[in-house]
């Protein structure tokens, strides 16, 4: 029988106590493109999760930052600095009701 444990990790105390949801859309029609821009998001320590998507928005984007300054920061020092980004869309998290693993 398998038993699974987790750690229970602090965000805030670890200098992630931001968590916000991005929907972006990119202007590609390449593959190498996409796979560049996936790369490229996917190798930011910022970013926690990371989905190509069916339909809109083309890719939702998870990041855990420390504060307001921190996310804006990763907004325009790297995501929206990225060529073939055409449109990003900022959800800030009110509450969390339920979080899973």
């Amino acid at each position: 029988m398998r038993r699974w444990c987790r750690a229970v990790i602090d965000a805030e105390a670890v200098g992630r106590g931001l968590e916000v949801l991005i929907d972006v859309e990119v202007s590609a029609t390449d593959r190498k493109t996409f796979l560049d821009f996936e790369d490229t998001v996917a190798s930011y320590e910022e970013v926690i999760a990371f989905r190509r998507m069916f339909g809109r928005p083309d890719y939702f984007i998870r990041v855990a930052v420390a504060d307001h300054a921190a996310y804006e920061a990763f907004l325009t020092g790297k995501l929206t600095g990225i060529p073939c980004v055409l449109r990003v869309e900022s959800h800030l998290t009110m509450k969390t009701i339920k979080a899973g693993p």
